[in-house]
């Protein structure tokens, strides 16, 4: 399928896809801390019909250089876009940080109909680099609304690295937190009950980075807690980083991942198929 390709303006950054036989279908491709702007993988997804906007959510033109109190209006914007081309069966694929922020805006926004979270978060967590205004210490929450910061976890302060393979491996750094913010804990945690969403959960149970298999099975069970259900995908073997059918996204050179390409494949084979399944109906 013909798909157009441009850049956003105005008050959104990053590219909107257009396909030449839309299905009504509109997805929000929001990638993690990486900063990448995901046009490969919005395009898989403009390949089923759905119009994509690959989204810039900080690092650009008048933004936080960090991930570090963004405003949640900037997915909300995304949304209003999708909807002004067509887009009106709005579908959040978020990876990572971009996870957690999908799940936020789900659990706000009831014209969201799908998320996808791979490699999720349950909580809020304190920033990654600086703010607009250039600081990034002390800690402060990721995320934004209305102007006011969401409650967050902090960082463990004493926590000191460890490395798998030569590479920093974060994750017991969250579960570290996650315990020294026990008090926090209940504010913090994203209310995804929230939501009117269909949500799909992916995670690999070999996550480097962060437990996401950890907080995918909370974020289940919270779900479960309220009367309602989620898909959950997990992998033994897979790790922080997911393949979808035809994607070749080097392993990071900064930090611990987990996984394999073949385990990360599989998840990603197996996410691919229930994501679609969703945007076909």
């Amino acid at each position: 399928m013909k798909v157009h390709e441009a850049g956003l303006s105005s008050d959104l950054q990053g590219s909107i896809l257009k396909p030449a036989e839309p299905t009504g279908w509109g997805v929000v491709v929001l990638a993690g801390s990486s900063g990448r702007v995901d046009v490969a993988r919005a395009r898989l997804f403009a390949g089923l019909g759905a119009v994509c906007i690959a989204l810039r959510w900080f690092g650009g033109e008048r933004q936080p250089p960090g991930i570090c109190e963004v405003p949640l209006e900037v997915f909300t914007r995304a949304t209003d876009r999708l909807i002004e081309e067509g887009g009106e069966r709005v579908a959040y694929v978020g990876t990572s940080k971009g996870a957690e922020a999908a799940l936020l805006i789900a659990a706000d926004d009831p014209r969201v109909r799908v998320v996808a979270a791979i490699s999720p978060s349950s909580v809020v967590w304190a920033n990654i680099g600086p703010g607009i205004d250039g600081v990034a210490w002390p800690q402060r929450s990721s995320w934004t609304r209305d102007g006011v910061p969401l409650p967050f976890i902090k960082y463990d302060e004493t926590w000191r690295p460890e490395r798998r393979e030569g590479l920093v491996t974060y994750r017991s750094l969250y579960e570290r937190s996650l315990q020294m913010g026990a008090n926090n804990l209940s504010a913090a945690t994203i209310p995804i009950e929230k939501a009117r969403a269909k949500i799909i959960l992916v995670a690999g149970r070999d996550d480097a980075l962060w437990p996401s298999d950890v907080f995918a099975k909370s974020i289940e069970e919270r779900l479960a807690s309220a009367g309602k259900s989620a898909t959950l995908i997990q992998h033994p073997k897979a790790g922080h980083r997911l393949l979808f059918p035809s994607e070749t996204t080097p392993r990071s050179i900064q930090h611990a991942q987990g996984g394999s390409d073949e385990a990360d494949a599989e998840l990603g084979r197996s996410a691919w198929d229930a994501i679609s399944a969703l945007l076909r109906q």
